[in-house]
């Protein structure tokens, strides 16, 4: 790619609309900060796709979009969360992730060292989770058409023949898995908006987690029913998701659901209920009861599972049901929101 020209102010400067116009400014864009951040050899080439080989088997493919507000939050930044949450949506089909693209709507005045901090970002996680970004695309708009910046993605990878996890196989009877604490997400993104602010250690939980799947694959992929990241709407949106899909109800327990003290005290202060809050490196996994424990194990062994948890069951129901067991003994309905709990928060 031929970027002639002096290099940009990545310190003091801001994006302007020249730097989304096709011409030598978009070029220095562009080189300066995405292909220094991402920098690989199918990259490097400069085209408008990248071309690759895939080992047999089924293919998977995925896309999303990324505007959360704040852009930077404890634990994480938009740019993480753009890599991790999109290959988390191919390893939730029991697929390995194998490249991803970008594309980038960005706003005019920009500061051009947060947009070089958001692109390393996603350069270092694409890096560790080794999943290249090949290919992307930068527009710029107009001052107040966006909000900072605006992030999308896609991602393709492969799954082995065979592997068809989805949400409408789940049966009477399959255990119901949690792979950690719910809600730091969200919490950790309220702690940072202007009208929401409270002191909390809380940190975002975004990961890639598609090595915490292949070990659970490599445990007992054939006893995996269906695997979902409860992202937006929680844990509950994702367990009904599921019900209505499969035709089934769930039950789950109050007292099996690991809840960080703070992220519990930090929702009852905001009237908000952790089973509605986004989580961005969690997981469930539906699987055959006979299975559960040693998959379980499996997942606590994995840095990423050591707060994994049996946290209730598939049962049949024609309404469709999530229910949950109290800790005072009683038992209440887990619905899904009418509406959106935490605007902008992925």
């Amino acid at each position: 790619m031929d970027l002639v020209g002096r290099k940009l102010d990545l310190r003091r400067g801001l994006v302007d609309l020249s730097h989304g116009a096709g011409g030598r400014a978009m070029a220095r864009l562009i080189g300066d900060i995405f292909v220094a951040a991402f920098d690989n050899e199918m990259l490097r080439a400069g085209n408008d796709q990248s071309a690759f080989d895939v080992a047999g088997g089924r293919m998977v493919m995925t896309t999303d979009a990324y505007v959360v507000s704040p852009l930077f939050f404890p634990g994480g930044d938009i740019g993480l969360l753009a890599v991790n949450g999109t290959i988390n949506d191919i390893a939730m089909a029991g697929a390995t992730p194998l490249y991803m693209s970008a594309s980038f709507v960005i706003e005019e005045g920009f500061p051009l060292a947060d947009l070089q901090r958001i692109a390393q970002s996603m350069g270092a996680a694409s890096r560790a989770a080794g999943v290249p970004i090949v290919t992307g695309d930068t527009k710029v708009v107009e001052r107040g058409k966006a909000d900072g910046v605006f992030i999308s993605t896609a991602c393709v990878g492969s799954a082995p023949a065979g592997v068809e996890l989805s949400g409408d196989k789940a049966r009477p009877g399959d255990a119901i898995l949690l792979s950690g604490s719910i809600g730091d997400h969200g919490v950790a993104v309220m702690s940072r908006r202007q009208d929401l602010e409270f002191g909390t250690d809380v940190l975002s939980d975004t990961a890639a987690l598609h090595g915490l799947v292949a070990t659970m694959m490599t445990a007992g992929g054939a006893s995996i029913r269906a695997m979902r990241d409860p992202t937006r709407g929680g844990l509950a949106a994702t367990l009904n998701e599921i019900a209505h899909q499969s035709g089934v109800g769930a039950r789950i327990d109050e007292a099996a659901l690991p809840i960080k003290p703070q992220v519990a005290a930090a929702c009852e202060l905001l009237g908000l209920d952790p089973l509605n809050v986004a989580n961005e490196g969690k997981l469930i996994a539906i699987v055959e009861s006979g299975a559960a424990e040693t998959i379980l194990a499996a997942m606590r062994a994995h840095p990423l599972g050591a707060e994994a948890a049996l946290i209730g069951k598939i049962v049949a129901d024609d309404g469709r049901f999530v229910q949950m067991n109290t800790v005072f003994g009683g038992a209440r309905i887990v619905d899904w929101l009418s509406g959106e709990q935490l605007p902008r928060i992925c």
